[in-house]
């Protein structure tokens, strides 16, 4: 095939049918672009606007089970996953197929993603027991990928924060520090051998009980649905480390302390309700009595802080944390999905504050929480890193 008929071809499967016999073909389809053709079509098509004229990418596959548990099949035969994710995240908003993922059936034809994953949560509740199992496996798929992406990562950023911020000062050879202890040594420096004799060793530390606390508060309302599930898995990764005491704090207009279930992030993700309206300073008043240590815990909210009438309360209570010694952090999103909704006013007022507001990814989250162990500034951590602060008002 010429680079001019893959061109056509592209085209083709991008405008439809009806761009063969447009005055201007763009040629016909033959073999597996046939079917991929379908497939576009039975998700793409529709309405235009206003009721105008049909585009050019409709058939419809209806809203029964066993036709879109064929076209989940076809899609996934057709495309690459990153693109069958896609597709199948807009046939969940544009055909309104939410509803069929309580079949079980269905479940079993789809490309599992932290997408699919946050909206299985939010049907949790009204779930039938025949599914329930199914989704679960489903999840669990996810969580053990993300988990094997994130974990180690994660484990060896926030370890490495630990160790340097406990010192010991009769390490053996294998804990010691080199570069500190070569700085507390500099004037020993023998110039006849040009080395220096390191009359004080500086060790990492091996301190038993916890050094740091952490507090992760997540809003579960509807838009912040998948920072929710990042946000269960990373707290599991961090309460798997015996040098921190880690919570883990979920809330809509009530508040849920998931912190006995982060041995399983499955159990921690069923444990959340997606959705609802959301209370933050009701939220915050509980978090206040976990926090036994104020200048050894980081609190960190994960909202999107759209409050409306408890917005000031909700300021003043995170001020009141930053008072008392408490590093406070609030992400916007933890995700993936680019620059997330927000509300401008109350992110304006907290960075005046003094506490930095950004979003975060996934991958970045790691090296976020071994700053914040650091007691690294993070206005700079997230400046280096091109990450958009929120600003005060000049």
């Amino acid at each position: 095939m010429t680079p001019q008929e893959e061109r056509a071809r592209r085209w083709r499967l991008i405008l439809g049918a009806d761009s063969a016999t447009d005055g201007n073909s763009l040629g016909s389809l033959a073999g597996d672009d046939v079917g991929m053709d379908a497939a576009l079509a039975a998700l793409y098509g529709g309405q235009g606007e206003g009721g105008g004229k049909k585009d050019n990418r409709f058939v419809g596959m209806g809203k029964s089970s066993p036709n879109v548990a064929r076209w989940l099949g076809d899609i996934r035969g057709y495309f690459p996953s990153s693109v069958v994710q896609v597709m199948q995240r807009d046939a969940i908003d544009r055909m309104g197929l939410k509803q069929l993922l309580l079949e079980p059936e269905l479940l079993d034809a789809v490309e599992p993603n932290v997408h699919l994953v946050a909206d299985l949560l939010s049907l949790s509740k009204v779930m039938p027991a025949k599914t329930r199992e199914t989704a679960r496996l489903v999840v669990r798929r996810v969580v053990e990928d993300l988990e094997r992406r994130l974990a180690s990562k994660t484990q060896q950023a926030v370890m490495g924060a630990l160790n340097r911020a406990t010192r010991n000062r009769r390490p053996k050879h294998n804990e010691i520090d080199w570069p500190r202890t070569i700085k507390a040594n500099l004037r020993h420096y023998q110039s006849d051998l040009q080395t220096v004799i390191p009359e004080t060793r500086v060790g990492f530390g091996r301190k038993r009980s916890a050094l740091r606390e952490i507090v992760l508060c997540v809003d579960q309302s509807g838009s912040m649905a998948t920072s929710v599930v990042f946000a269960g898995i990373f707290g599991a990764v961090l309460a798997s480390l015996p040098a921190l005491k880690t919570h883990v704090v979920v809330y809509d207009t009530e508040v849920a302390d998931l912190t006995d279930q982060l041995s399983d992030p499955v159990e921690v993700l069923f444990g959340t309700q997606l959705g609802g309206g959301n209370d933050t300073p009701r939220a915050l008043k509980y978090c206040q009595g976990l926090i036994t240590r104020p200048e050894e815990t980081i609190l960190v909210l994960i909202s999107d802080l759209y409050e409306g009438a408890l917005s000031a309360e909700m300021n003043r209570r995170l001020g009141e944390f930053k008072e008392r010694g408490v590093q406070v952090i609030v992400l916007l999103a933890l995700s993936d999905d680019g620059r997330p909704s927000y509300e401008v006013g109350n992110a304006t007022i907290l960075a005046g504050l003094g506490i930095p507001v950004f979003a975060c990814t996934p991958d970045l989250f790691p090296e976020l929480m071994a700053a914040a162990i650091n007691r690294d500034d993070i206005g700079s951590w997230a400046a280096a890193r091109d990450i958009v602060t929120a600003r005060s008002a000049e």
